[in-house]
């Protein structure tokens, strides 16, 4: 996460309000009033005043958010590897904003900074996401709910009149049902390992973009919509993994 320097963070409108604001000017007076009634010089007074004006708009600095590290450690690869690679991507477009010299388009790209956070919070929820359903495909003996299946469809094949029990029926409906599961979190996999690359893919596209907008060579708004874009990106692949999870929670059990 982009720590802004005090100048930047100074430099903002919350601050230029508070500069202006009538309350402002009211906390200015009731300090200096109250220096005044307790025997103080008008000069400093008027000190007072002017320090109880300055700690309201010390206030109104916004803070630089408490830095959070999004462990990847826990996750098996693939999904391990996305979440570091899109990490580092940030580090990166970090390092080129600590590198430019204090100014609006560095505000800006600060600004950009902090919305890509979403986005790699994103793809970790998305890793973790997909680390789980790796992780229930392995729980499925799929091998076996194969050859069980294959091996009642052919008893019941192989009988004059090839109609299966009720039981049959049950077991070989319970197995397929396994087997569908299995394909559906295989399919969900597949997919978010494949847009969580090129989304990553991406990342290191906007820090591109980056230095060619701390350079002058490319415009801020651009490169902006580019990373709304790829926040909005990961979050509808997270919230379709989040679906995907509770369908597959949700479910009515397959037959014994």
């Amino acid at each position: 996460m982009t720590r802004r320097r005090f100048s930047d963070r100074f430099y903002t409108p919350q601050v230029a309000r508070a500069i202006t604001s009538p309350l402002g000017i009211v906390v200015f007076g009731i300090g200096t009033a109250a220096a005044i009634l307790i025997g103080l010089p008008l000069a400093a007074a008027a000190g007072i005043g002017v320090l109880a004006w300055g700690g309201r708009v010390l206030a109104a600095v916004p803070r630089n958010e408490r830095r959070s590290r999004l462990d990847a450690s826990g996750l098996a690869d693939p999904w391990r590897s996305y979440v570091v690679a899109a990490q580092e991507s940030k580090a990166r477009f970090d390092r080129v904003i600590a590198d430019m010299a204090a100014g609006p388009i560095r505000t800006r790209l600060a600004d950009l900074a902090a919305r890509l956070d979403r986005g790699i919070a994103e793809s970790w929820r998305i890793a973790r996401r997909g680390n789980d359903i790796t992780n229930a495909l392995a729980k499925l003996d799929t091998i076996e709910a194969q050859t069980d299946l294959a091996r009642l469809r052919a008893q019941v094949s192989a009988r004059p009149t090839p109609m299966p029990t009720d039981a049959e029926t049950q077991t070989m409906q319970a197995l397929d049902a396994q087997l569908q599961s299995a394909e559906r979190l295989q399919n969900v996999a597949i997919d978010a390992r494949e847009r969580l690359q090129l989304l990553d893919a991406r990342f290191d596209e906007l820090v591109a973009r980056a230095i060619e907008v701390s350079v002058g060579t490319s415009d801020a708004a651009g490169l902006g919509d580019d990373v709304d874009a790829l926040v909005t990106e990961l979050e509808a692949l997270r919230v379709a993994l989040d679906e995907t999870n509770a369908a597959e929670r949700s479910a009515p059990p397959a037959p014994a």
